[in-house]
């Protein structure tokens, strides 16, 4: 995968979503920010910080991804590549459903996923040294590029989903303390069943992520 490496950008996810459509950039591909000033996260929201936290955003092709993987349970997939990443180095990070990066009760970062044709841009940021009010930072120290090289590496080693699954399924109890968001409407997780797809089901209704 071939990795970039830029001083300031507005948003890794949008700069790498317009350049695949462009055709301008040909994926397995990264970038990778010091300073992201208008970054998106979940429903839209905005997902900026400074420098030396994580900003990046990576595209891969389905077919170099495997194949019991599919499109419900691509943020899943990401976020727990990095987690056990993280974990190697002593950390004791964990993903609430379905893309979000907690130290205990407080979020540090998060993973978003767009689909382009048959190519999967992914994002992830993570609050490494600093933070906004309300958010929390990783409990370790490790640095930015380390983490950036694992994940490409770890990446391209094609885990199963069914093995990133039976890890993320332990961890999903922590997330029935918390809420999610259907469409407009927030909506506890306490009665969530998880499905083996990473969907979930509340109220009789199966719920899919669409970060």
């Amino acid at each position: 995968m071939r990795v970039e490496f830029v001083d300031e950008i507005d948003s890794t996810h949008l700069y790498l979503v317009s350049a695949l459509r462009n055709k301008t950039i040909t994926s397995p591909y990264c970038i990778v920010a010091d300073i992201q000033n208008a970054g998106v996260g979940s429903r839209g929201n905005e997902w900026s910080g400074g420098d030396g936290n994580l900003f990046m955003s990576f595209c891969v092709d389905k077919f170099l991804l495997p194949d019991d993987l599919n499109d419900a349970s691509i943020s899943i997939y990401f976020s727990m590549i990095m987690a056990e990443i993280l974990k190697k180095y002593g950390s004791k990070v964990w993903v609430k459903w379905p893309n979000d990066f907690y130290i205990n009760e407080l979020k540090i970062g998060g993973t978003i996923s767009t689909k382009i044709n048959d190519a999967y841009v992914g994002s992830i940021g993570i609050n490494l040294y600093s933070k906004p009010e309300k958010a929390g930072v990783l409990d370790i120290k490790v640095s930015r590029d380390s983490l950036v090289w694992a994940f490409c590496e770890e990446l391209e080693k094609k885990p199963k989903w069914k093995q990133i699954f039976s890890k993320f399924k332990i961890e999903f109890q922590k997330s029935k303390n918390y809420i999610t968001h259907v469409g407009d409407d927030s909506i506890s997780l306490a009665c969530a069943t998880l499905c083996d797809d990473g969907a979930i089901m509340i109220n009789n209704k199966k719920v899919y992520s669409l970060r």
